[in-house]
C-alpha cells in the first residue's frame, strides 16, 4: 500500500472543488507537529498557536473560496486528556472557517458499520479519499489514496449519517 505524507494529504486542499469531510474515529493523535502543543498544554502552559498558521491559512483560503471543510469528531465518553485538549484548540479551527461536529461514540447506532475498517479519512468532493493509517502506538504513517466508487458511496452514506447526529462544536461541552 502506498502512503502519502500529511503535507501531500493537505496538498488535496489546493484541487478539491466543493466540500472536504474528515470522519475522526481516534480518542487520541500521535502527530510530531502536536507533541510539543500538547505536552506545554498538559503541563498548563500557554501557546501561541504558531505551529497551527500553516494550516490556518489553508483553511482560511480554502473556506474564503467558498469551499466547505467539515469534520465529525466520533470520541469516547469520558474523554480523553487528548480530546479536552482538541476541544480546546476547535475554536481556532471554526474560526479558519471548518464547520466541526462531535458526536459520542455510544451514540453511533449500533447498526452503523465504519468503512475502511474503522480507519479516520478525508473525503474530497463525494468521490476522492485520504484513508489514515496509524502504527501500532498510535503515530501518524501517511494516508492511502483511494477512488473505488463503492467505497466513496459507503463513506458518503456514513458521512450523512455521522453529520446528522453530531453535535455543532458550540453546543458540544466535554
Amino acid at each position: 500500500m502506498d502512503l502519502i505524507t500529511s503535507a501531500e494529504r493537505d496538498k488535496l486542499f489546493e484541487s478539491f472543488e466543493r466540500d472536504a469531510f474528515h470522519l475522526e474515529l481516534r480518542d487520541d493523535y500521535g502527530s510530531p507537529v502536536e507533541d510539543t502543543p500538547y505536552a506545554r498544554w498538559q503541563r498548563g502552559e500557554p501557546d501561541d498557536y504558531a505551529w497551527l498558521d500553516p494550516w490556518m491559512a489553508l483553511m482560511k483560503r480554502v473556506t474564503g473560496e467558498g469551499k466547505s471543510v467539515r469534520r465529525v469528531r466520533v470520541i469516547s465518553e469520558p474523554h480523553s486528556e487528548y480530546v479536552h485538549w482538541e476541544h480546546s484548540l476547535t475554536r481556532l479551527n471554526i474560526e479558519a472557517g471548518e464547520d466541526i461536529r462531535w458526536l459520542p461514540r455510544h451514540a453511533v447506532p449500533d447498526s452503523t458499520t465504519l468503512p475502511l475498517t474503522g480507519n479516520d479519512w478525508w473525503l474530497y468532493d463525494d468521490r476522492l479519499l485520504a484513508v489514515g493509517h496509524f502504527s501500532e502506538d498510535g503515530r501518524v504513517l501517511g494516508s492511502e489514496l483511494l477512488d473505488d466508487p463503492a467505497t466513496v458511496a459507503e463513506c458518503i452514506k456514513v458521512r450523512d449519517l455521522l453529520w446528522s447526529l453530531a453535535v455543532p462544536h458550540g453546543q458540544y461541552q466535554p
